[in-house]
């Protein structure tokens, strides 16, 4: 059996998060599972204290850091992940992450976890998913100037504070409105879970397939989000007499947008996969990430007695 490889990645700045990769590398190493890890620092952190990142590769985040090894294990928040995603996409490697940020909603595990989470990938006791990207290029005058590729979204927004950004949305070639807003944004169904929703869309379930789009603070009276088949094609075209805008791609890809550039948004040729160590329901991680009540309330506020009337 040819020797396993784990590519960490890891957010070095929390006291918690250097913990925690420490752990994370001796679990691993006890295992025989070797680490790469993206620059000499991280590795230094690993070896600080006793631990093992003397034995790690550090293989730098230029060609393809993912190639070859079994997965991408992430110490982190949501943006961390969206930073491996981008590194292990090309190699197909799947990606799981340990949540060390806020709501993490992307992460499979909570810091509490996280030694059963090292051990379940020792097992091999986990499965794989695929969610679907976006492929998004950037047109001035007809011709092509820019690609590029989003998991949670690919926002178009004023560039200046001070401006409204005139905006028309086309699906499929065709018209549907036209107004001055803060934004669009065009998400996935993982990303409806992220900017999307604060910008006011519907959450999607994962397994549909499907494209959001969601206006950001539109001067309209028709500015509702749009859930399109995932085989449309979404255009912005921003007002060649309007102001400027900026395209920013899972808030780490930005791109600069004249007057009458034009973003087309499309479904994306290659998946992000993801690890699953839980059999449960989207919804019951839903209920958990977000802490939603599912009690009545009545039953939240009862204290042995009759409920207030």
């Amino acid at each position: 059996m040819s020797e396993r490889e784990v590519l960490l990645v890891v957010h070095p700045d929390r006291e918690t998060t250097r913990e925690a990769a420490r752990e994370v590398s001796a679990r691993f190493a006890k295992a025989g599972i070797r680490l790469r890890v993206l620059d000499e620092d991280v590795r230094e952190l690993l070896e600080a204290d006793g631990g093992v990142g003397a034995d790690c590769t550090v293989v730098g985040q230029d060609g393809d850091p993912a190639a070859g090894a079994e997965l991408v294990f992430v110490l982190g928040g949501d943006g961390t992940l969206l930073r491996a995603a981008e590194l292990a996409r090309p190699a197909r490697v799947p990606v799981l992450g340990v949540n060390l940020g806020r709501v993490g909603f992307l992460a499979e595990a909570d810091s509490d976890a996280l030694s059963d989470t090292v051990q379940r990938v020792v097992d091999g006791d986990y499965r794989v998913e695929e969610r679907m990207t976006v492929d998004v290029t950037v047109s001035v005058d007809g011709v092509e100037v820019a690609s590029t590729w989003a998991l949670n979204e690919a926002s178009v927004e004023k560039s200046s504070r001070e401006r409204v950004l005139d905006a028309l949305i086309e699906v499929d070639g065709r018209p549907v409105s036209s107004f001055g807003c803060d934004g669009v944004l065009c998400a996935t169904p993982t990303g409806s879970t992220a900017y999307a929703f604060s910008a006011g869309g519907p959450i999607i379930w994962p397994e549909v397939e499907a494209l959001l789009v969601v206006p950001s603070n539109a001067h309209a009276m028709f500015a509702r989000p749009l859930v399109v088949s995932r085989d449309s094609v979404i255009t912005v075209h921003i007002d060649p007499d309007g102001s400027p805008a900026v395209l920013t791609c899972d808030g780490a890809r930005h791109f600069a947008l004249p007057r009458g550039a034009s973003v087309r948004v499309v479904c994306g040729k290659v998946p992000v996969r993801l690890v699953r160590l839980w059999d449960g329901p989207f919804t019951d991680r839903l209920v958990h990430k977000f802490s939603l009540p599912v009690k009545s309330w009545r039953q939240r506020h009862a204290r042995g007695g009759s409920s207030p009337a």
